[in-house]
């Protein structure tokens, strides 16, 4: 009876499983297999073919597109995993510094900031101060929203990571400085190549935030895809987003490794 039991459970564990990955993966399925199709109509199928890849090459305006979001998300990307560093290094190690709470308190509330007042706050912000929108006005609120993101990957290393082996380092003739960069720093990596790749995803499917301090000449890929589906989906954006879905993919791939790869130094590095 009881074997019974858990061969129902088991099945219909199995079967939540299979009906959950299919509602959030067959709708990008279908997007991926499309983007083969020979036929112009995005909902009839014509055959498998890499016309609409080639037609890409020959849009302008959504390569540029493609580019301005690359550089935005490098440069953001870069960073806000320098600050977002920066500020783990001081949570972790600082001590209960003054102001503590009220640093790590607004460090943290993009996490929980609704984008859209985010966007909203930052343009007000560039306006209040005669900051053109553009480029540079785009890093800075990818930077504002991805740096928090960083801070929490790195921190949570660095609490894994055991005090006394600086301490070693310094008993042995290192200064506080080397000890952190020669002990410290190389277990931080890992995760800090994670955090990058988190903000550089992040960065890179922003919609809300990037519309609102985007301006004229600098529009990102989501908004110049955003602005052509309102017209009608056209088969190069099938194109584009299977592109976008296999990056965003290998990041993904890349920073589980490294992830994986900084839990695996803690545990080694931790005391017995």
């Amino acid at each position: 009876m009881a074997a019974r039991t858990l061969t129902r459970l088991s099945s219909f564990n199995i079967a939540a499983l299979v009906f959950g990955l299919a509602f959030l993966y067959l709708p990008i399925v279908i997007l991926v297999i499309y983007s083969f199709n020979d036929s112009r109509l995005v909902t009839v199928w014509g055959g498998w073919s890499l016309r609409w890849y080639r037609e890409l090459l020959n849009d302008e305006a959504m390569l540029s597109a493609a580019w301005m979001s690359l550089r935005v998300g490098v440069v953001s990307a870069t960073l806000a995993t320098l600050l977002g560093t920066l500020a783990a290094i001081a949570l972790s190690r600082g001590g209960n510094f003054r102001s503590r709470t009220l640093f790590s308190g607004m460090l943290y509330a993009p996490l929980v900031m609704p984008e859209v007042i985010t966007g909203l706050s930052l343009l007000l912000l560039f306006v209040a101060v005669g900051a053109g929108r553009g480029f540079w006005t785009v890093i800075i609120a990818h930077t504002t929203l991805t740096m928090c993101f960083v801070t929490v990957v790195v921190q949570s290393r660095l609490g894994g990571i055991d005090k006394s082996l600086e301490e070693a380092a310094m008993d042995l003739g290192c200064g506080p400085l080397r000890a952190f960069v020669s002990v410290t720093l190389p277990l931080m990596l890992p995760s800090i190549a994670a955090g990058w790749m988190l903000a550089f995803t992040l960065s890179l499917d922003d919609l809300v935030i990037a519309s609102f301090t985007t301006g004229p000449g600098s529009l990102t890929l989501p908004i110049r895809i955003y602005s052509e589906v309102r017209l009608g989906v056209k088969p190069q954006i099938n194109a584009i987003c299977t592109i976008m879905i296999a990056m965003v993919s290998l990041v993904i791939v890349i920073a589980s490794l490294a992830s994986k790869l900084s839990s695996e130094q803690g545990e080694s590095a931790a005391p017995l």
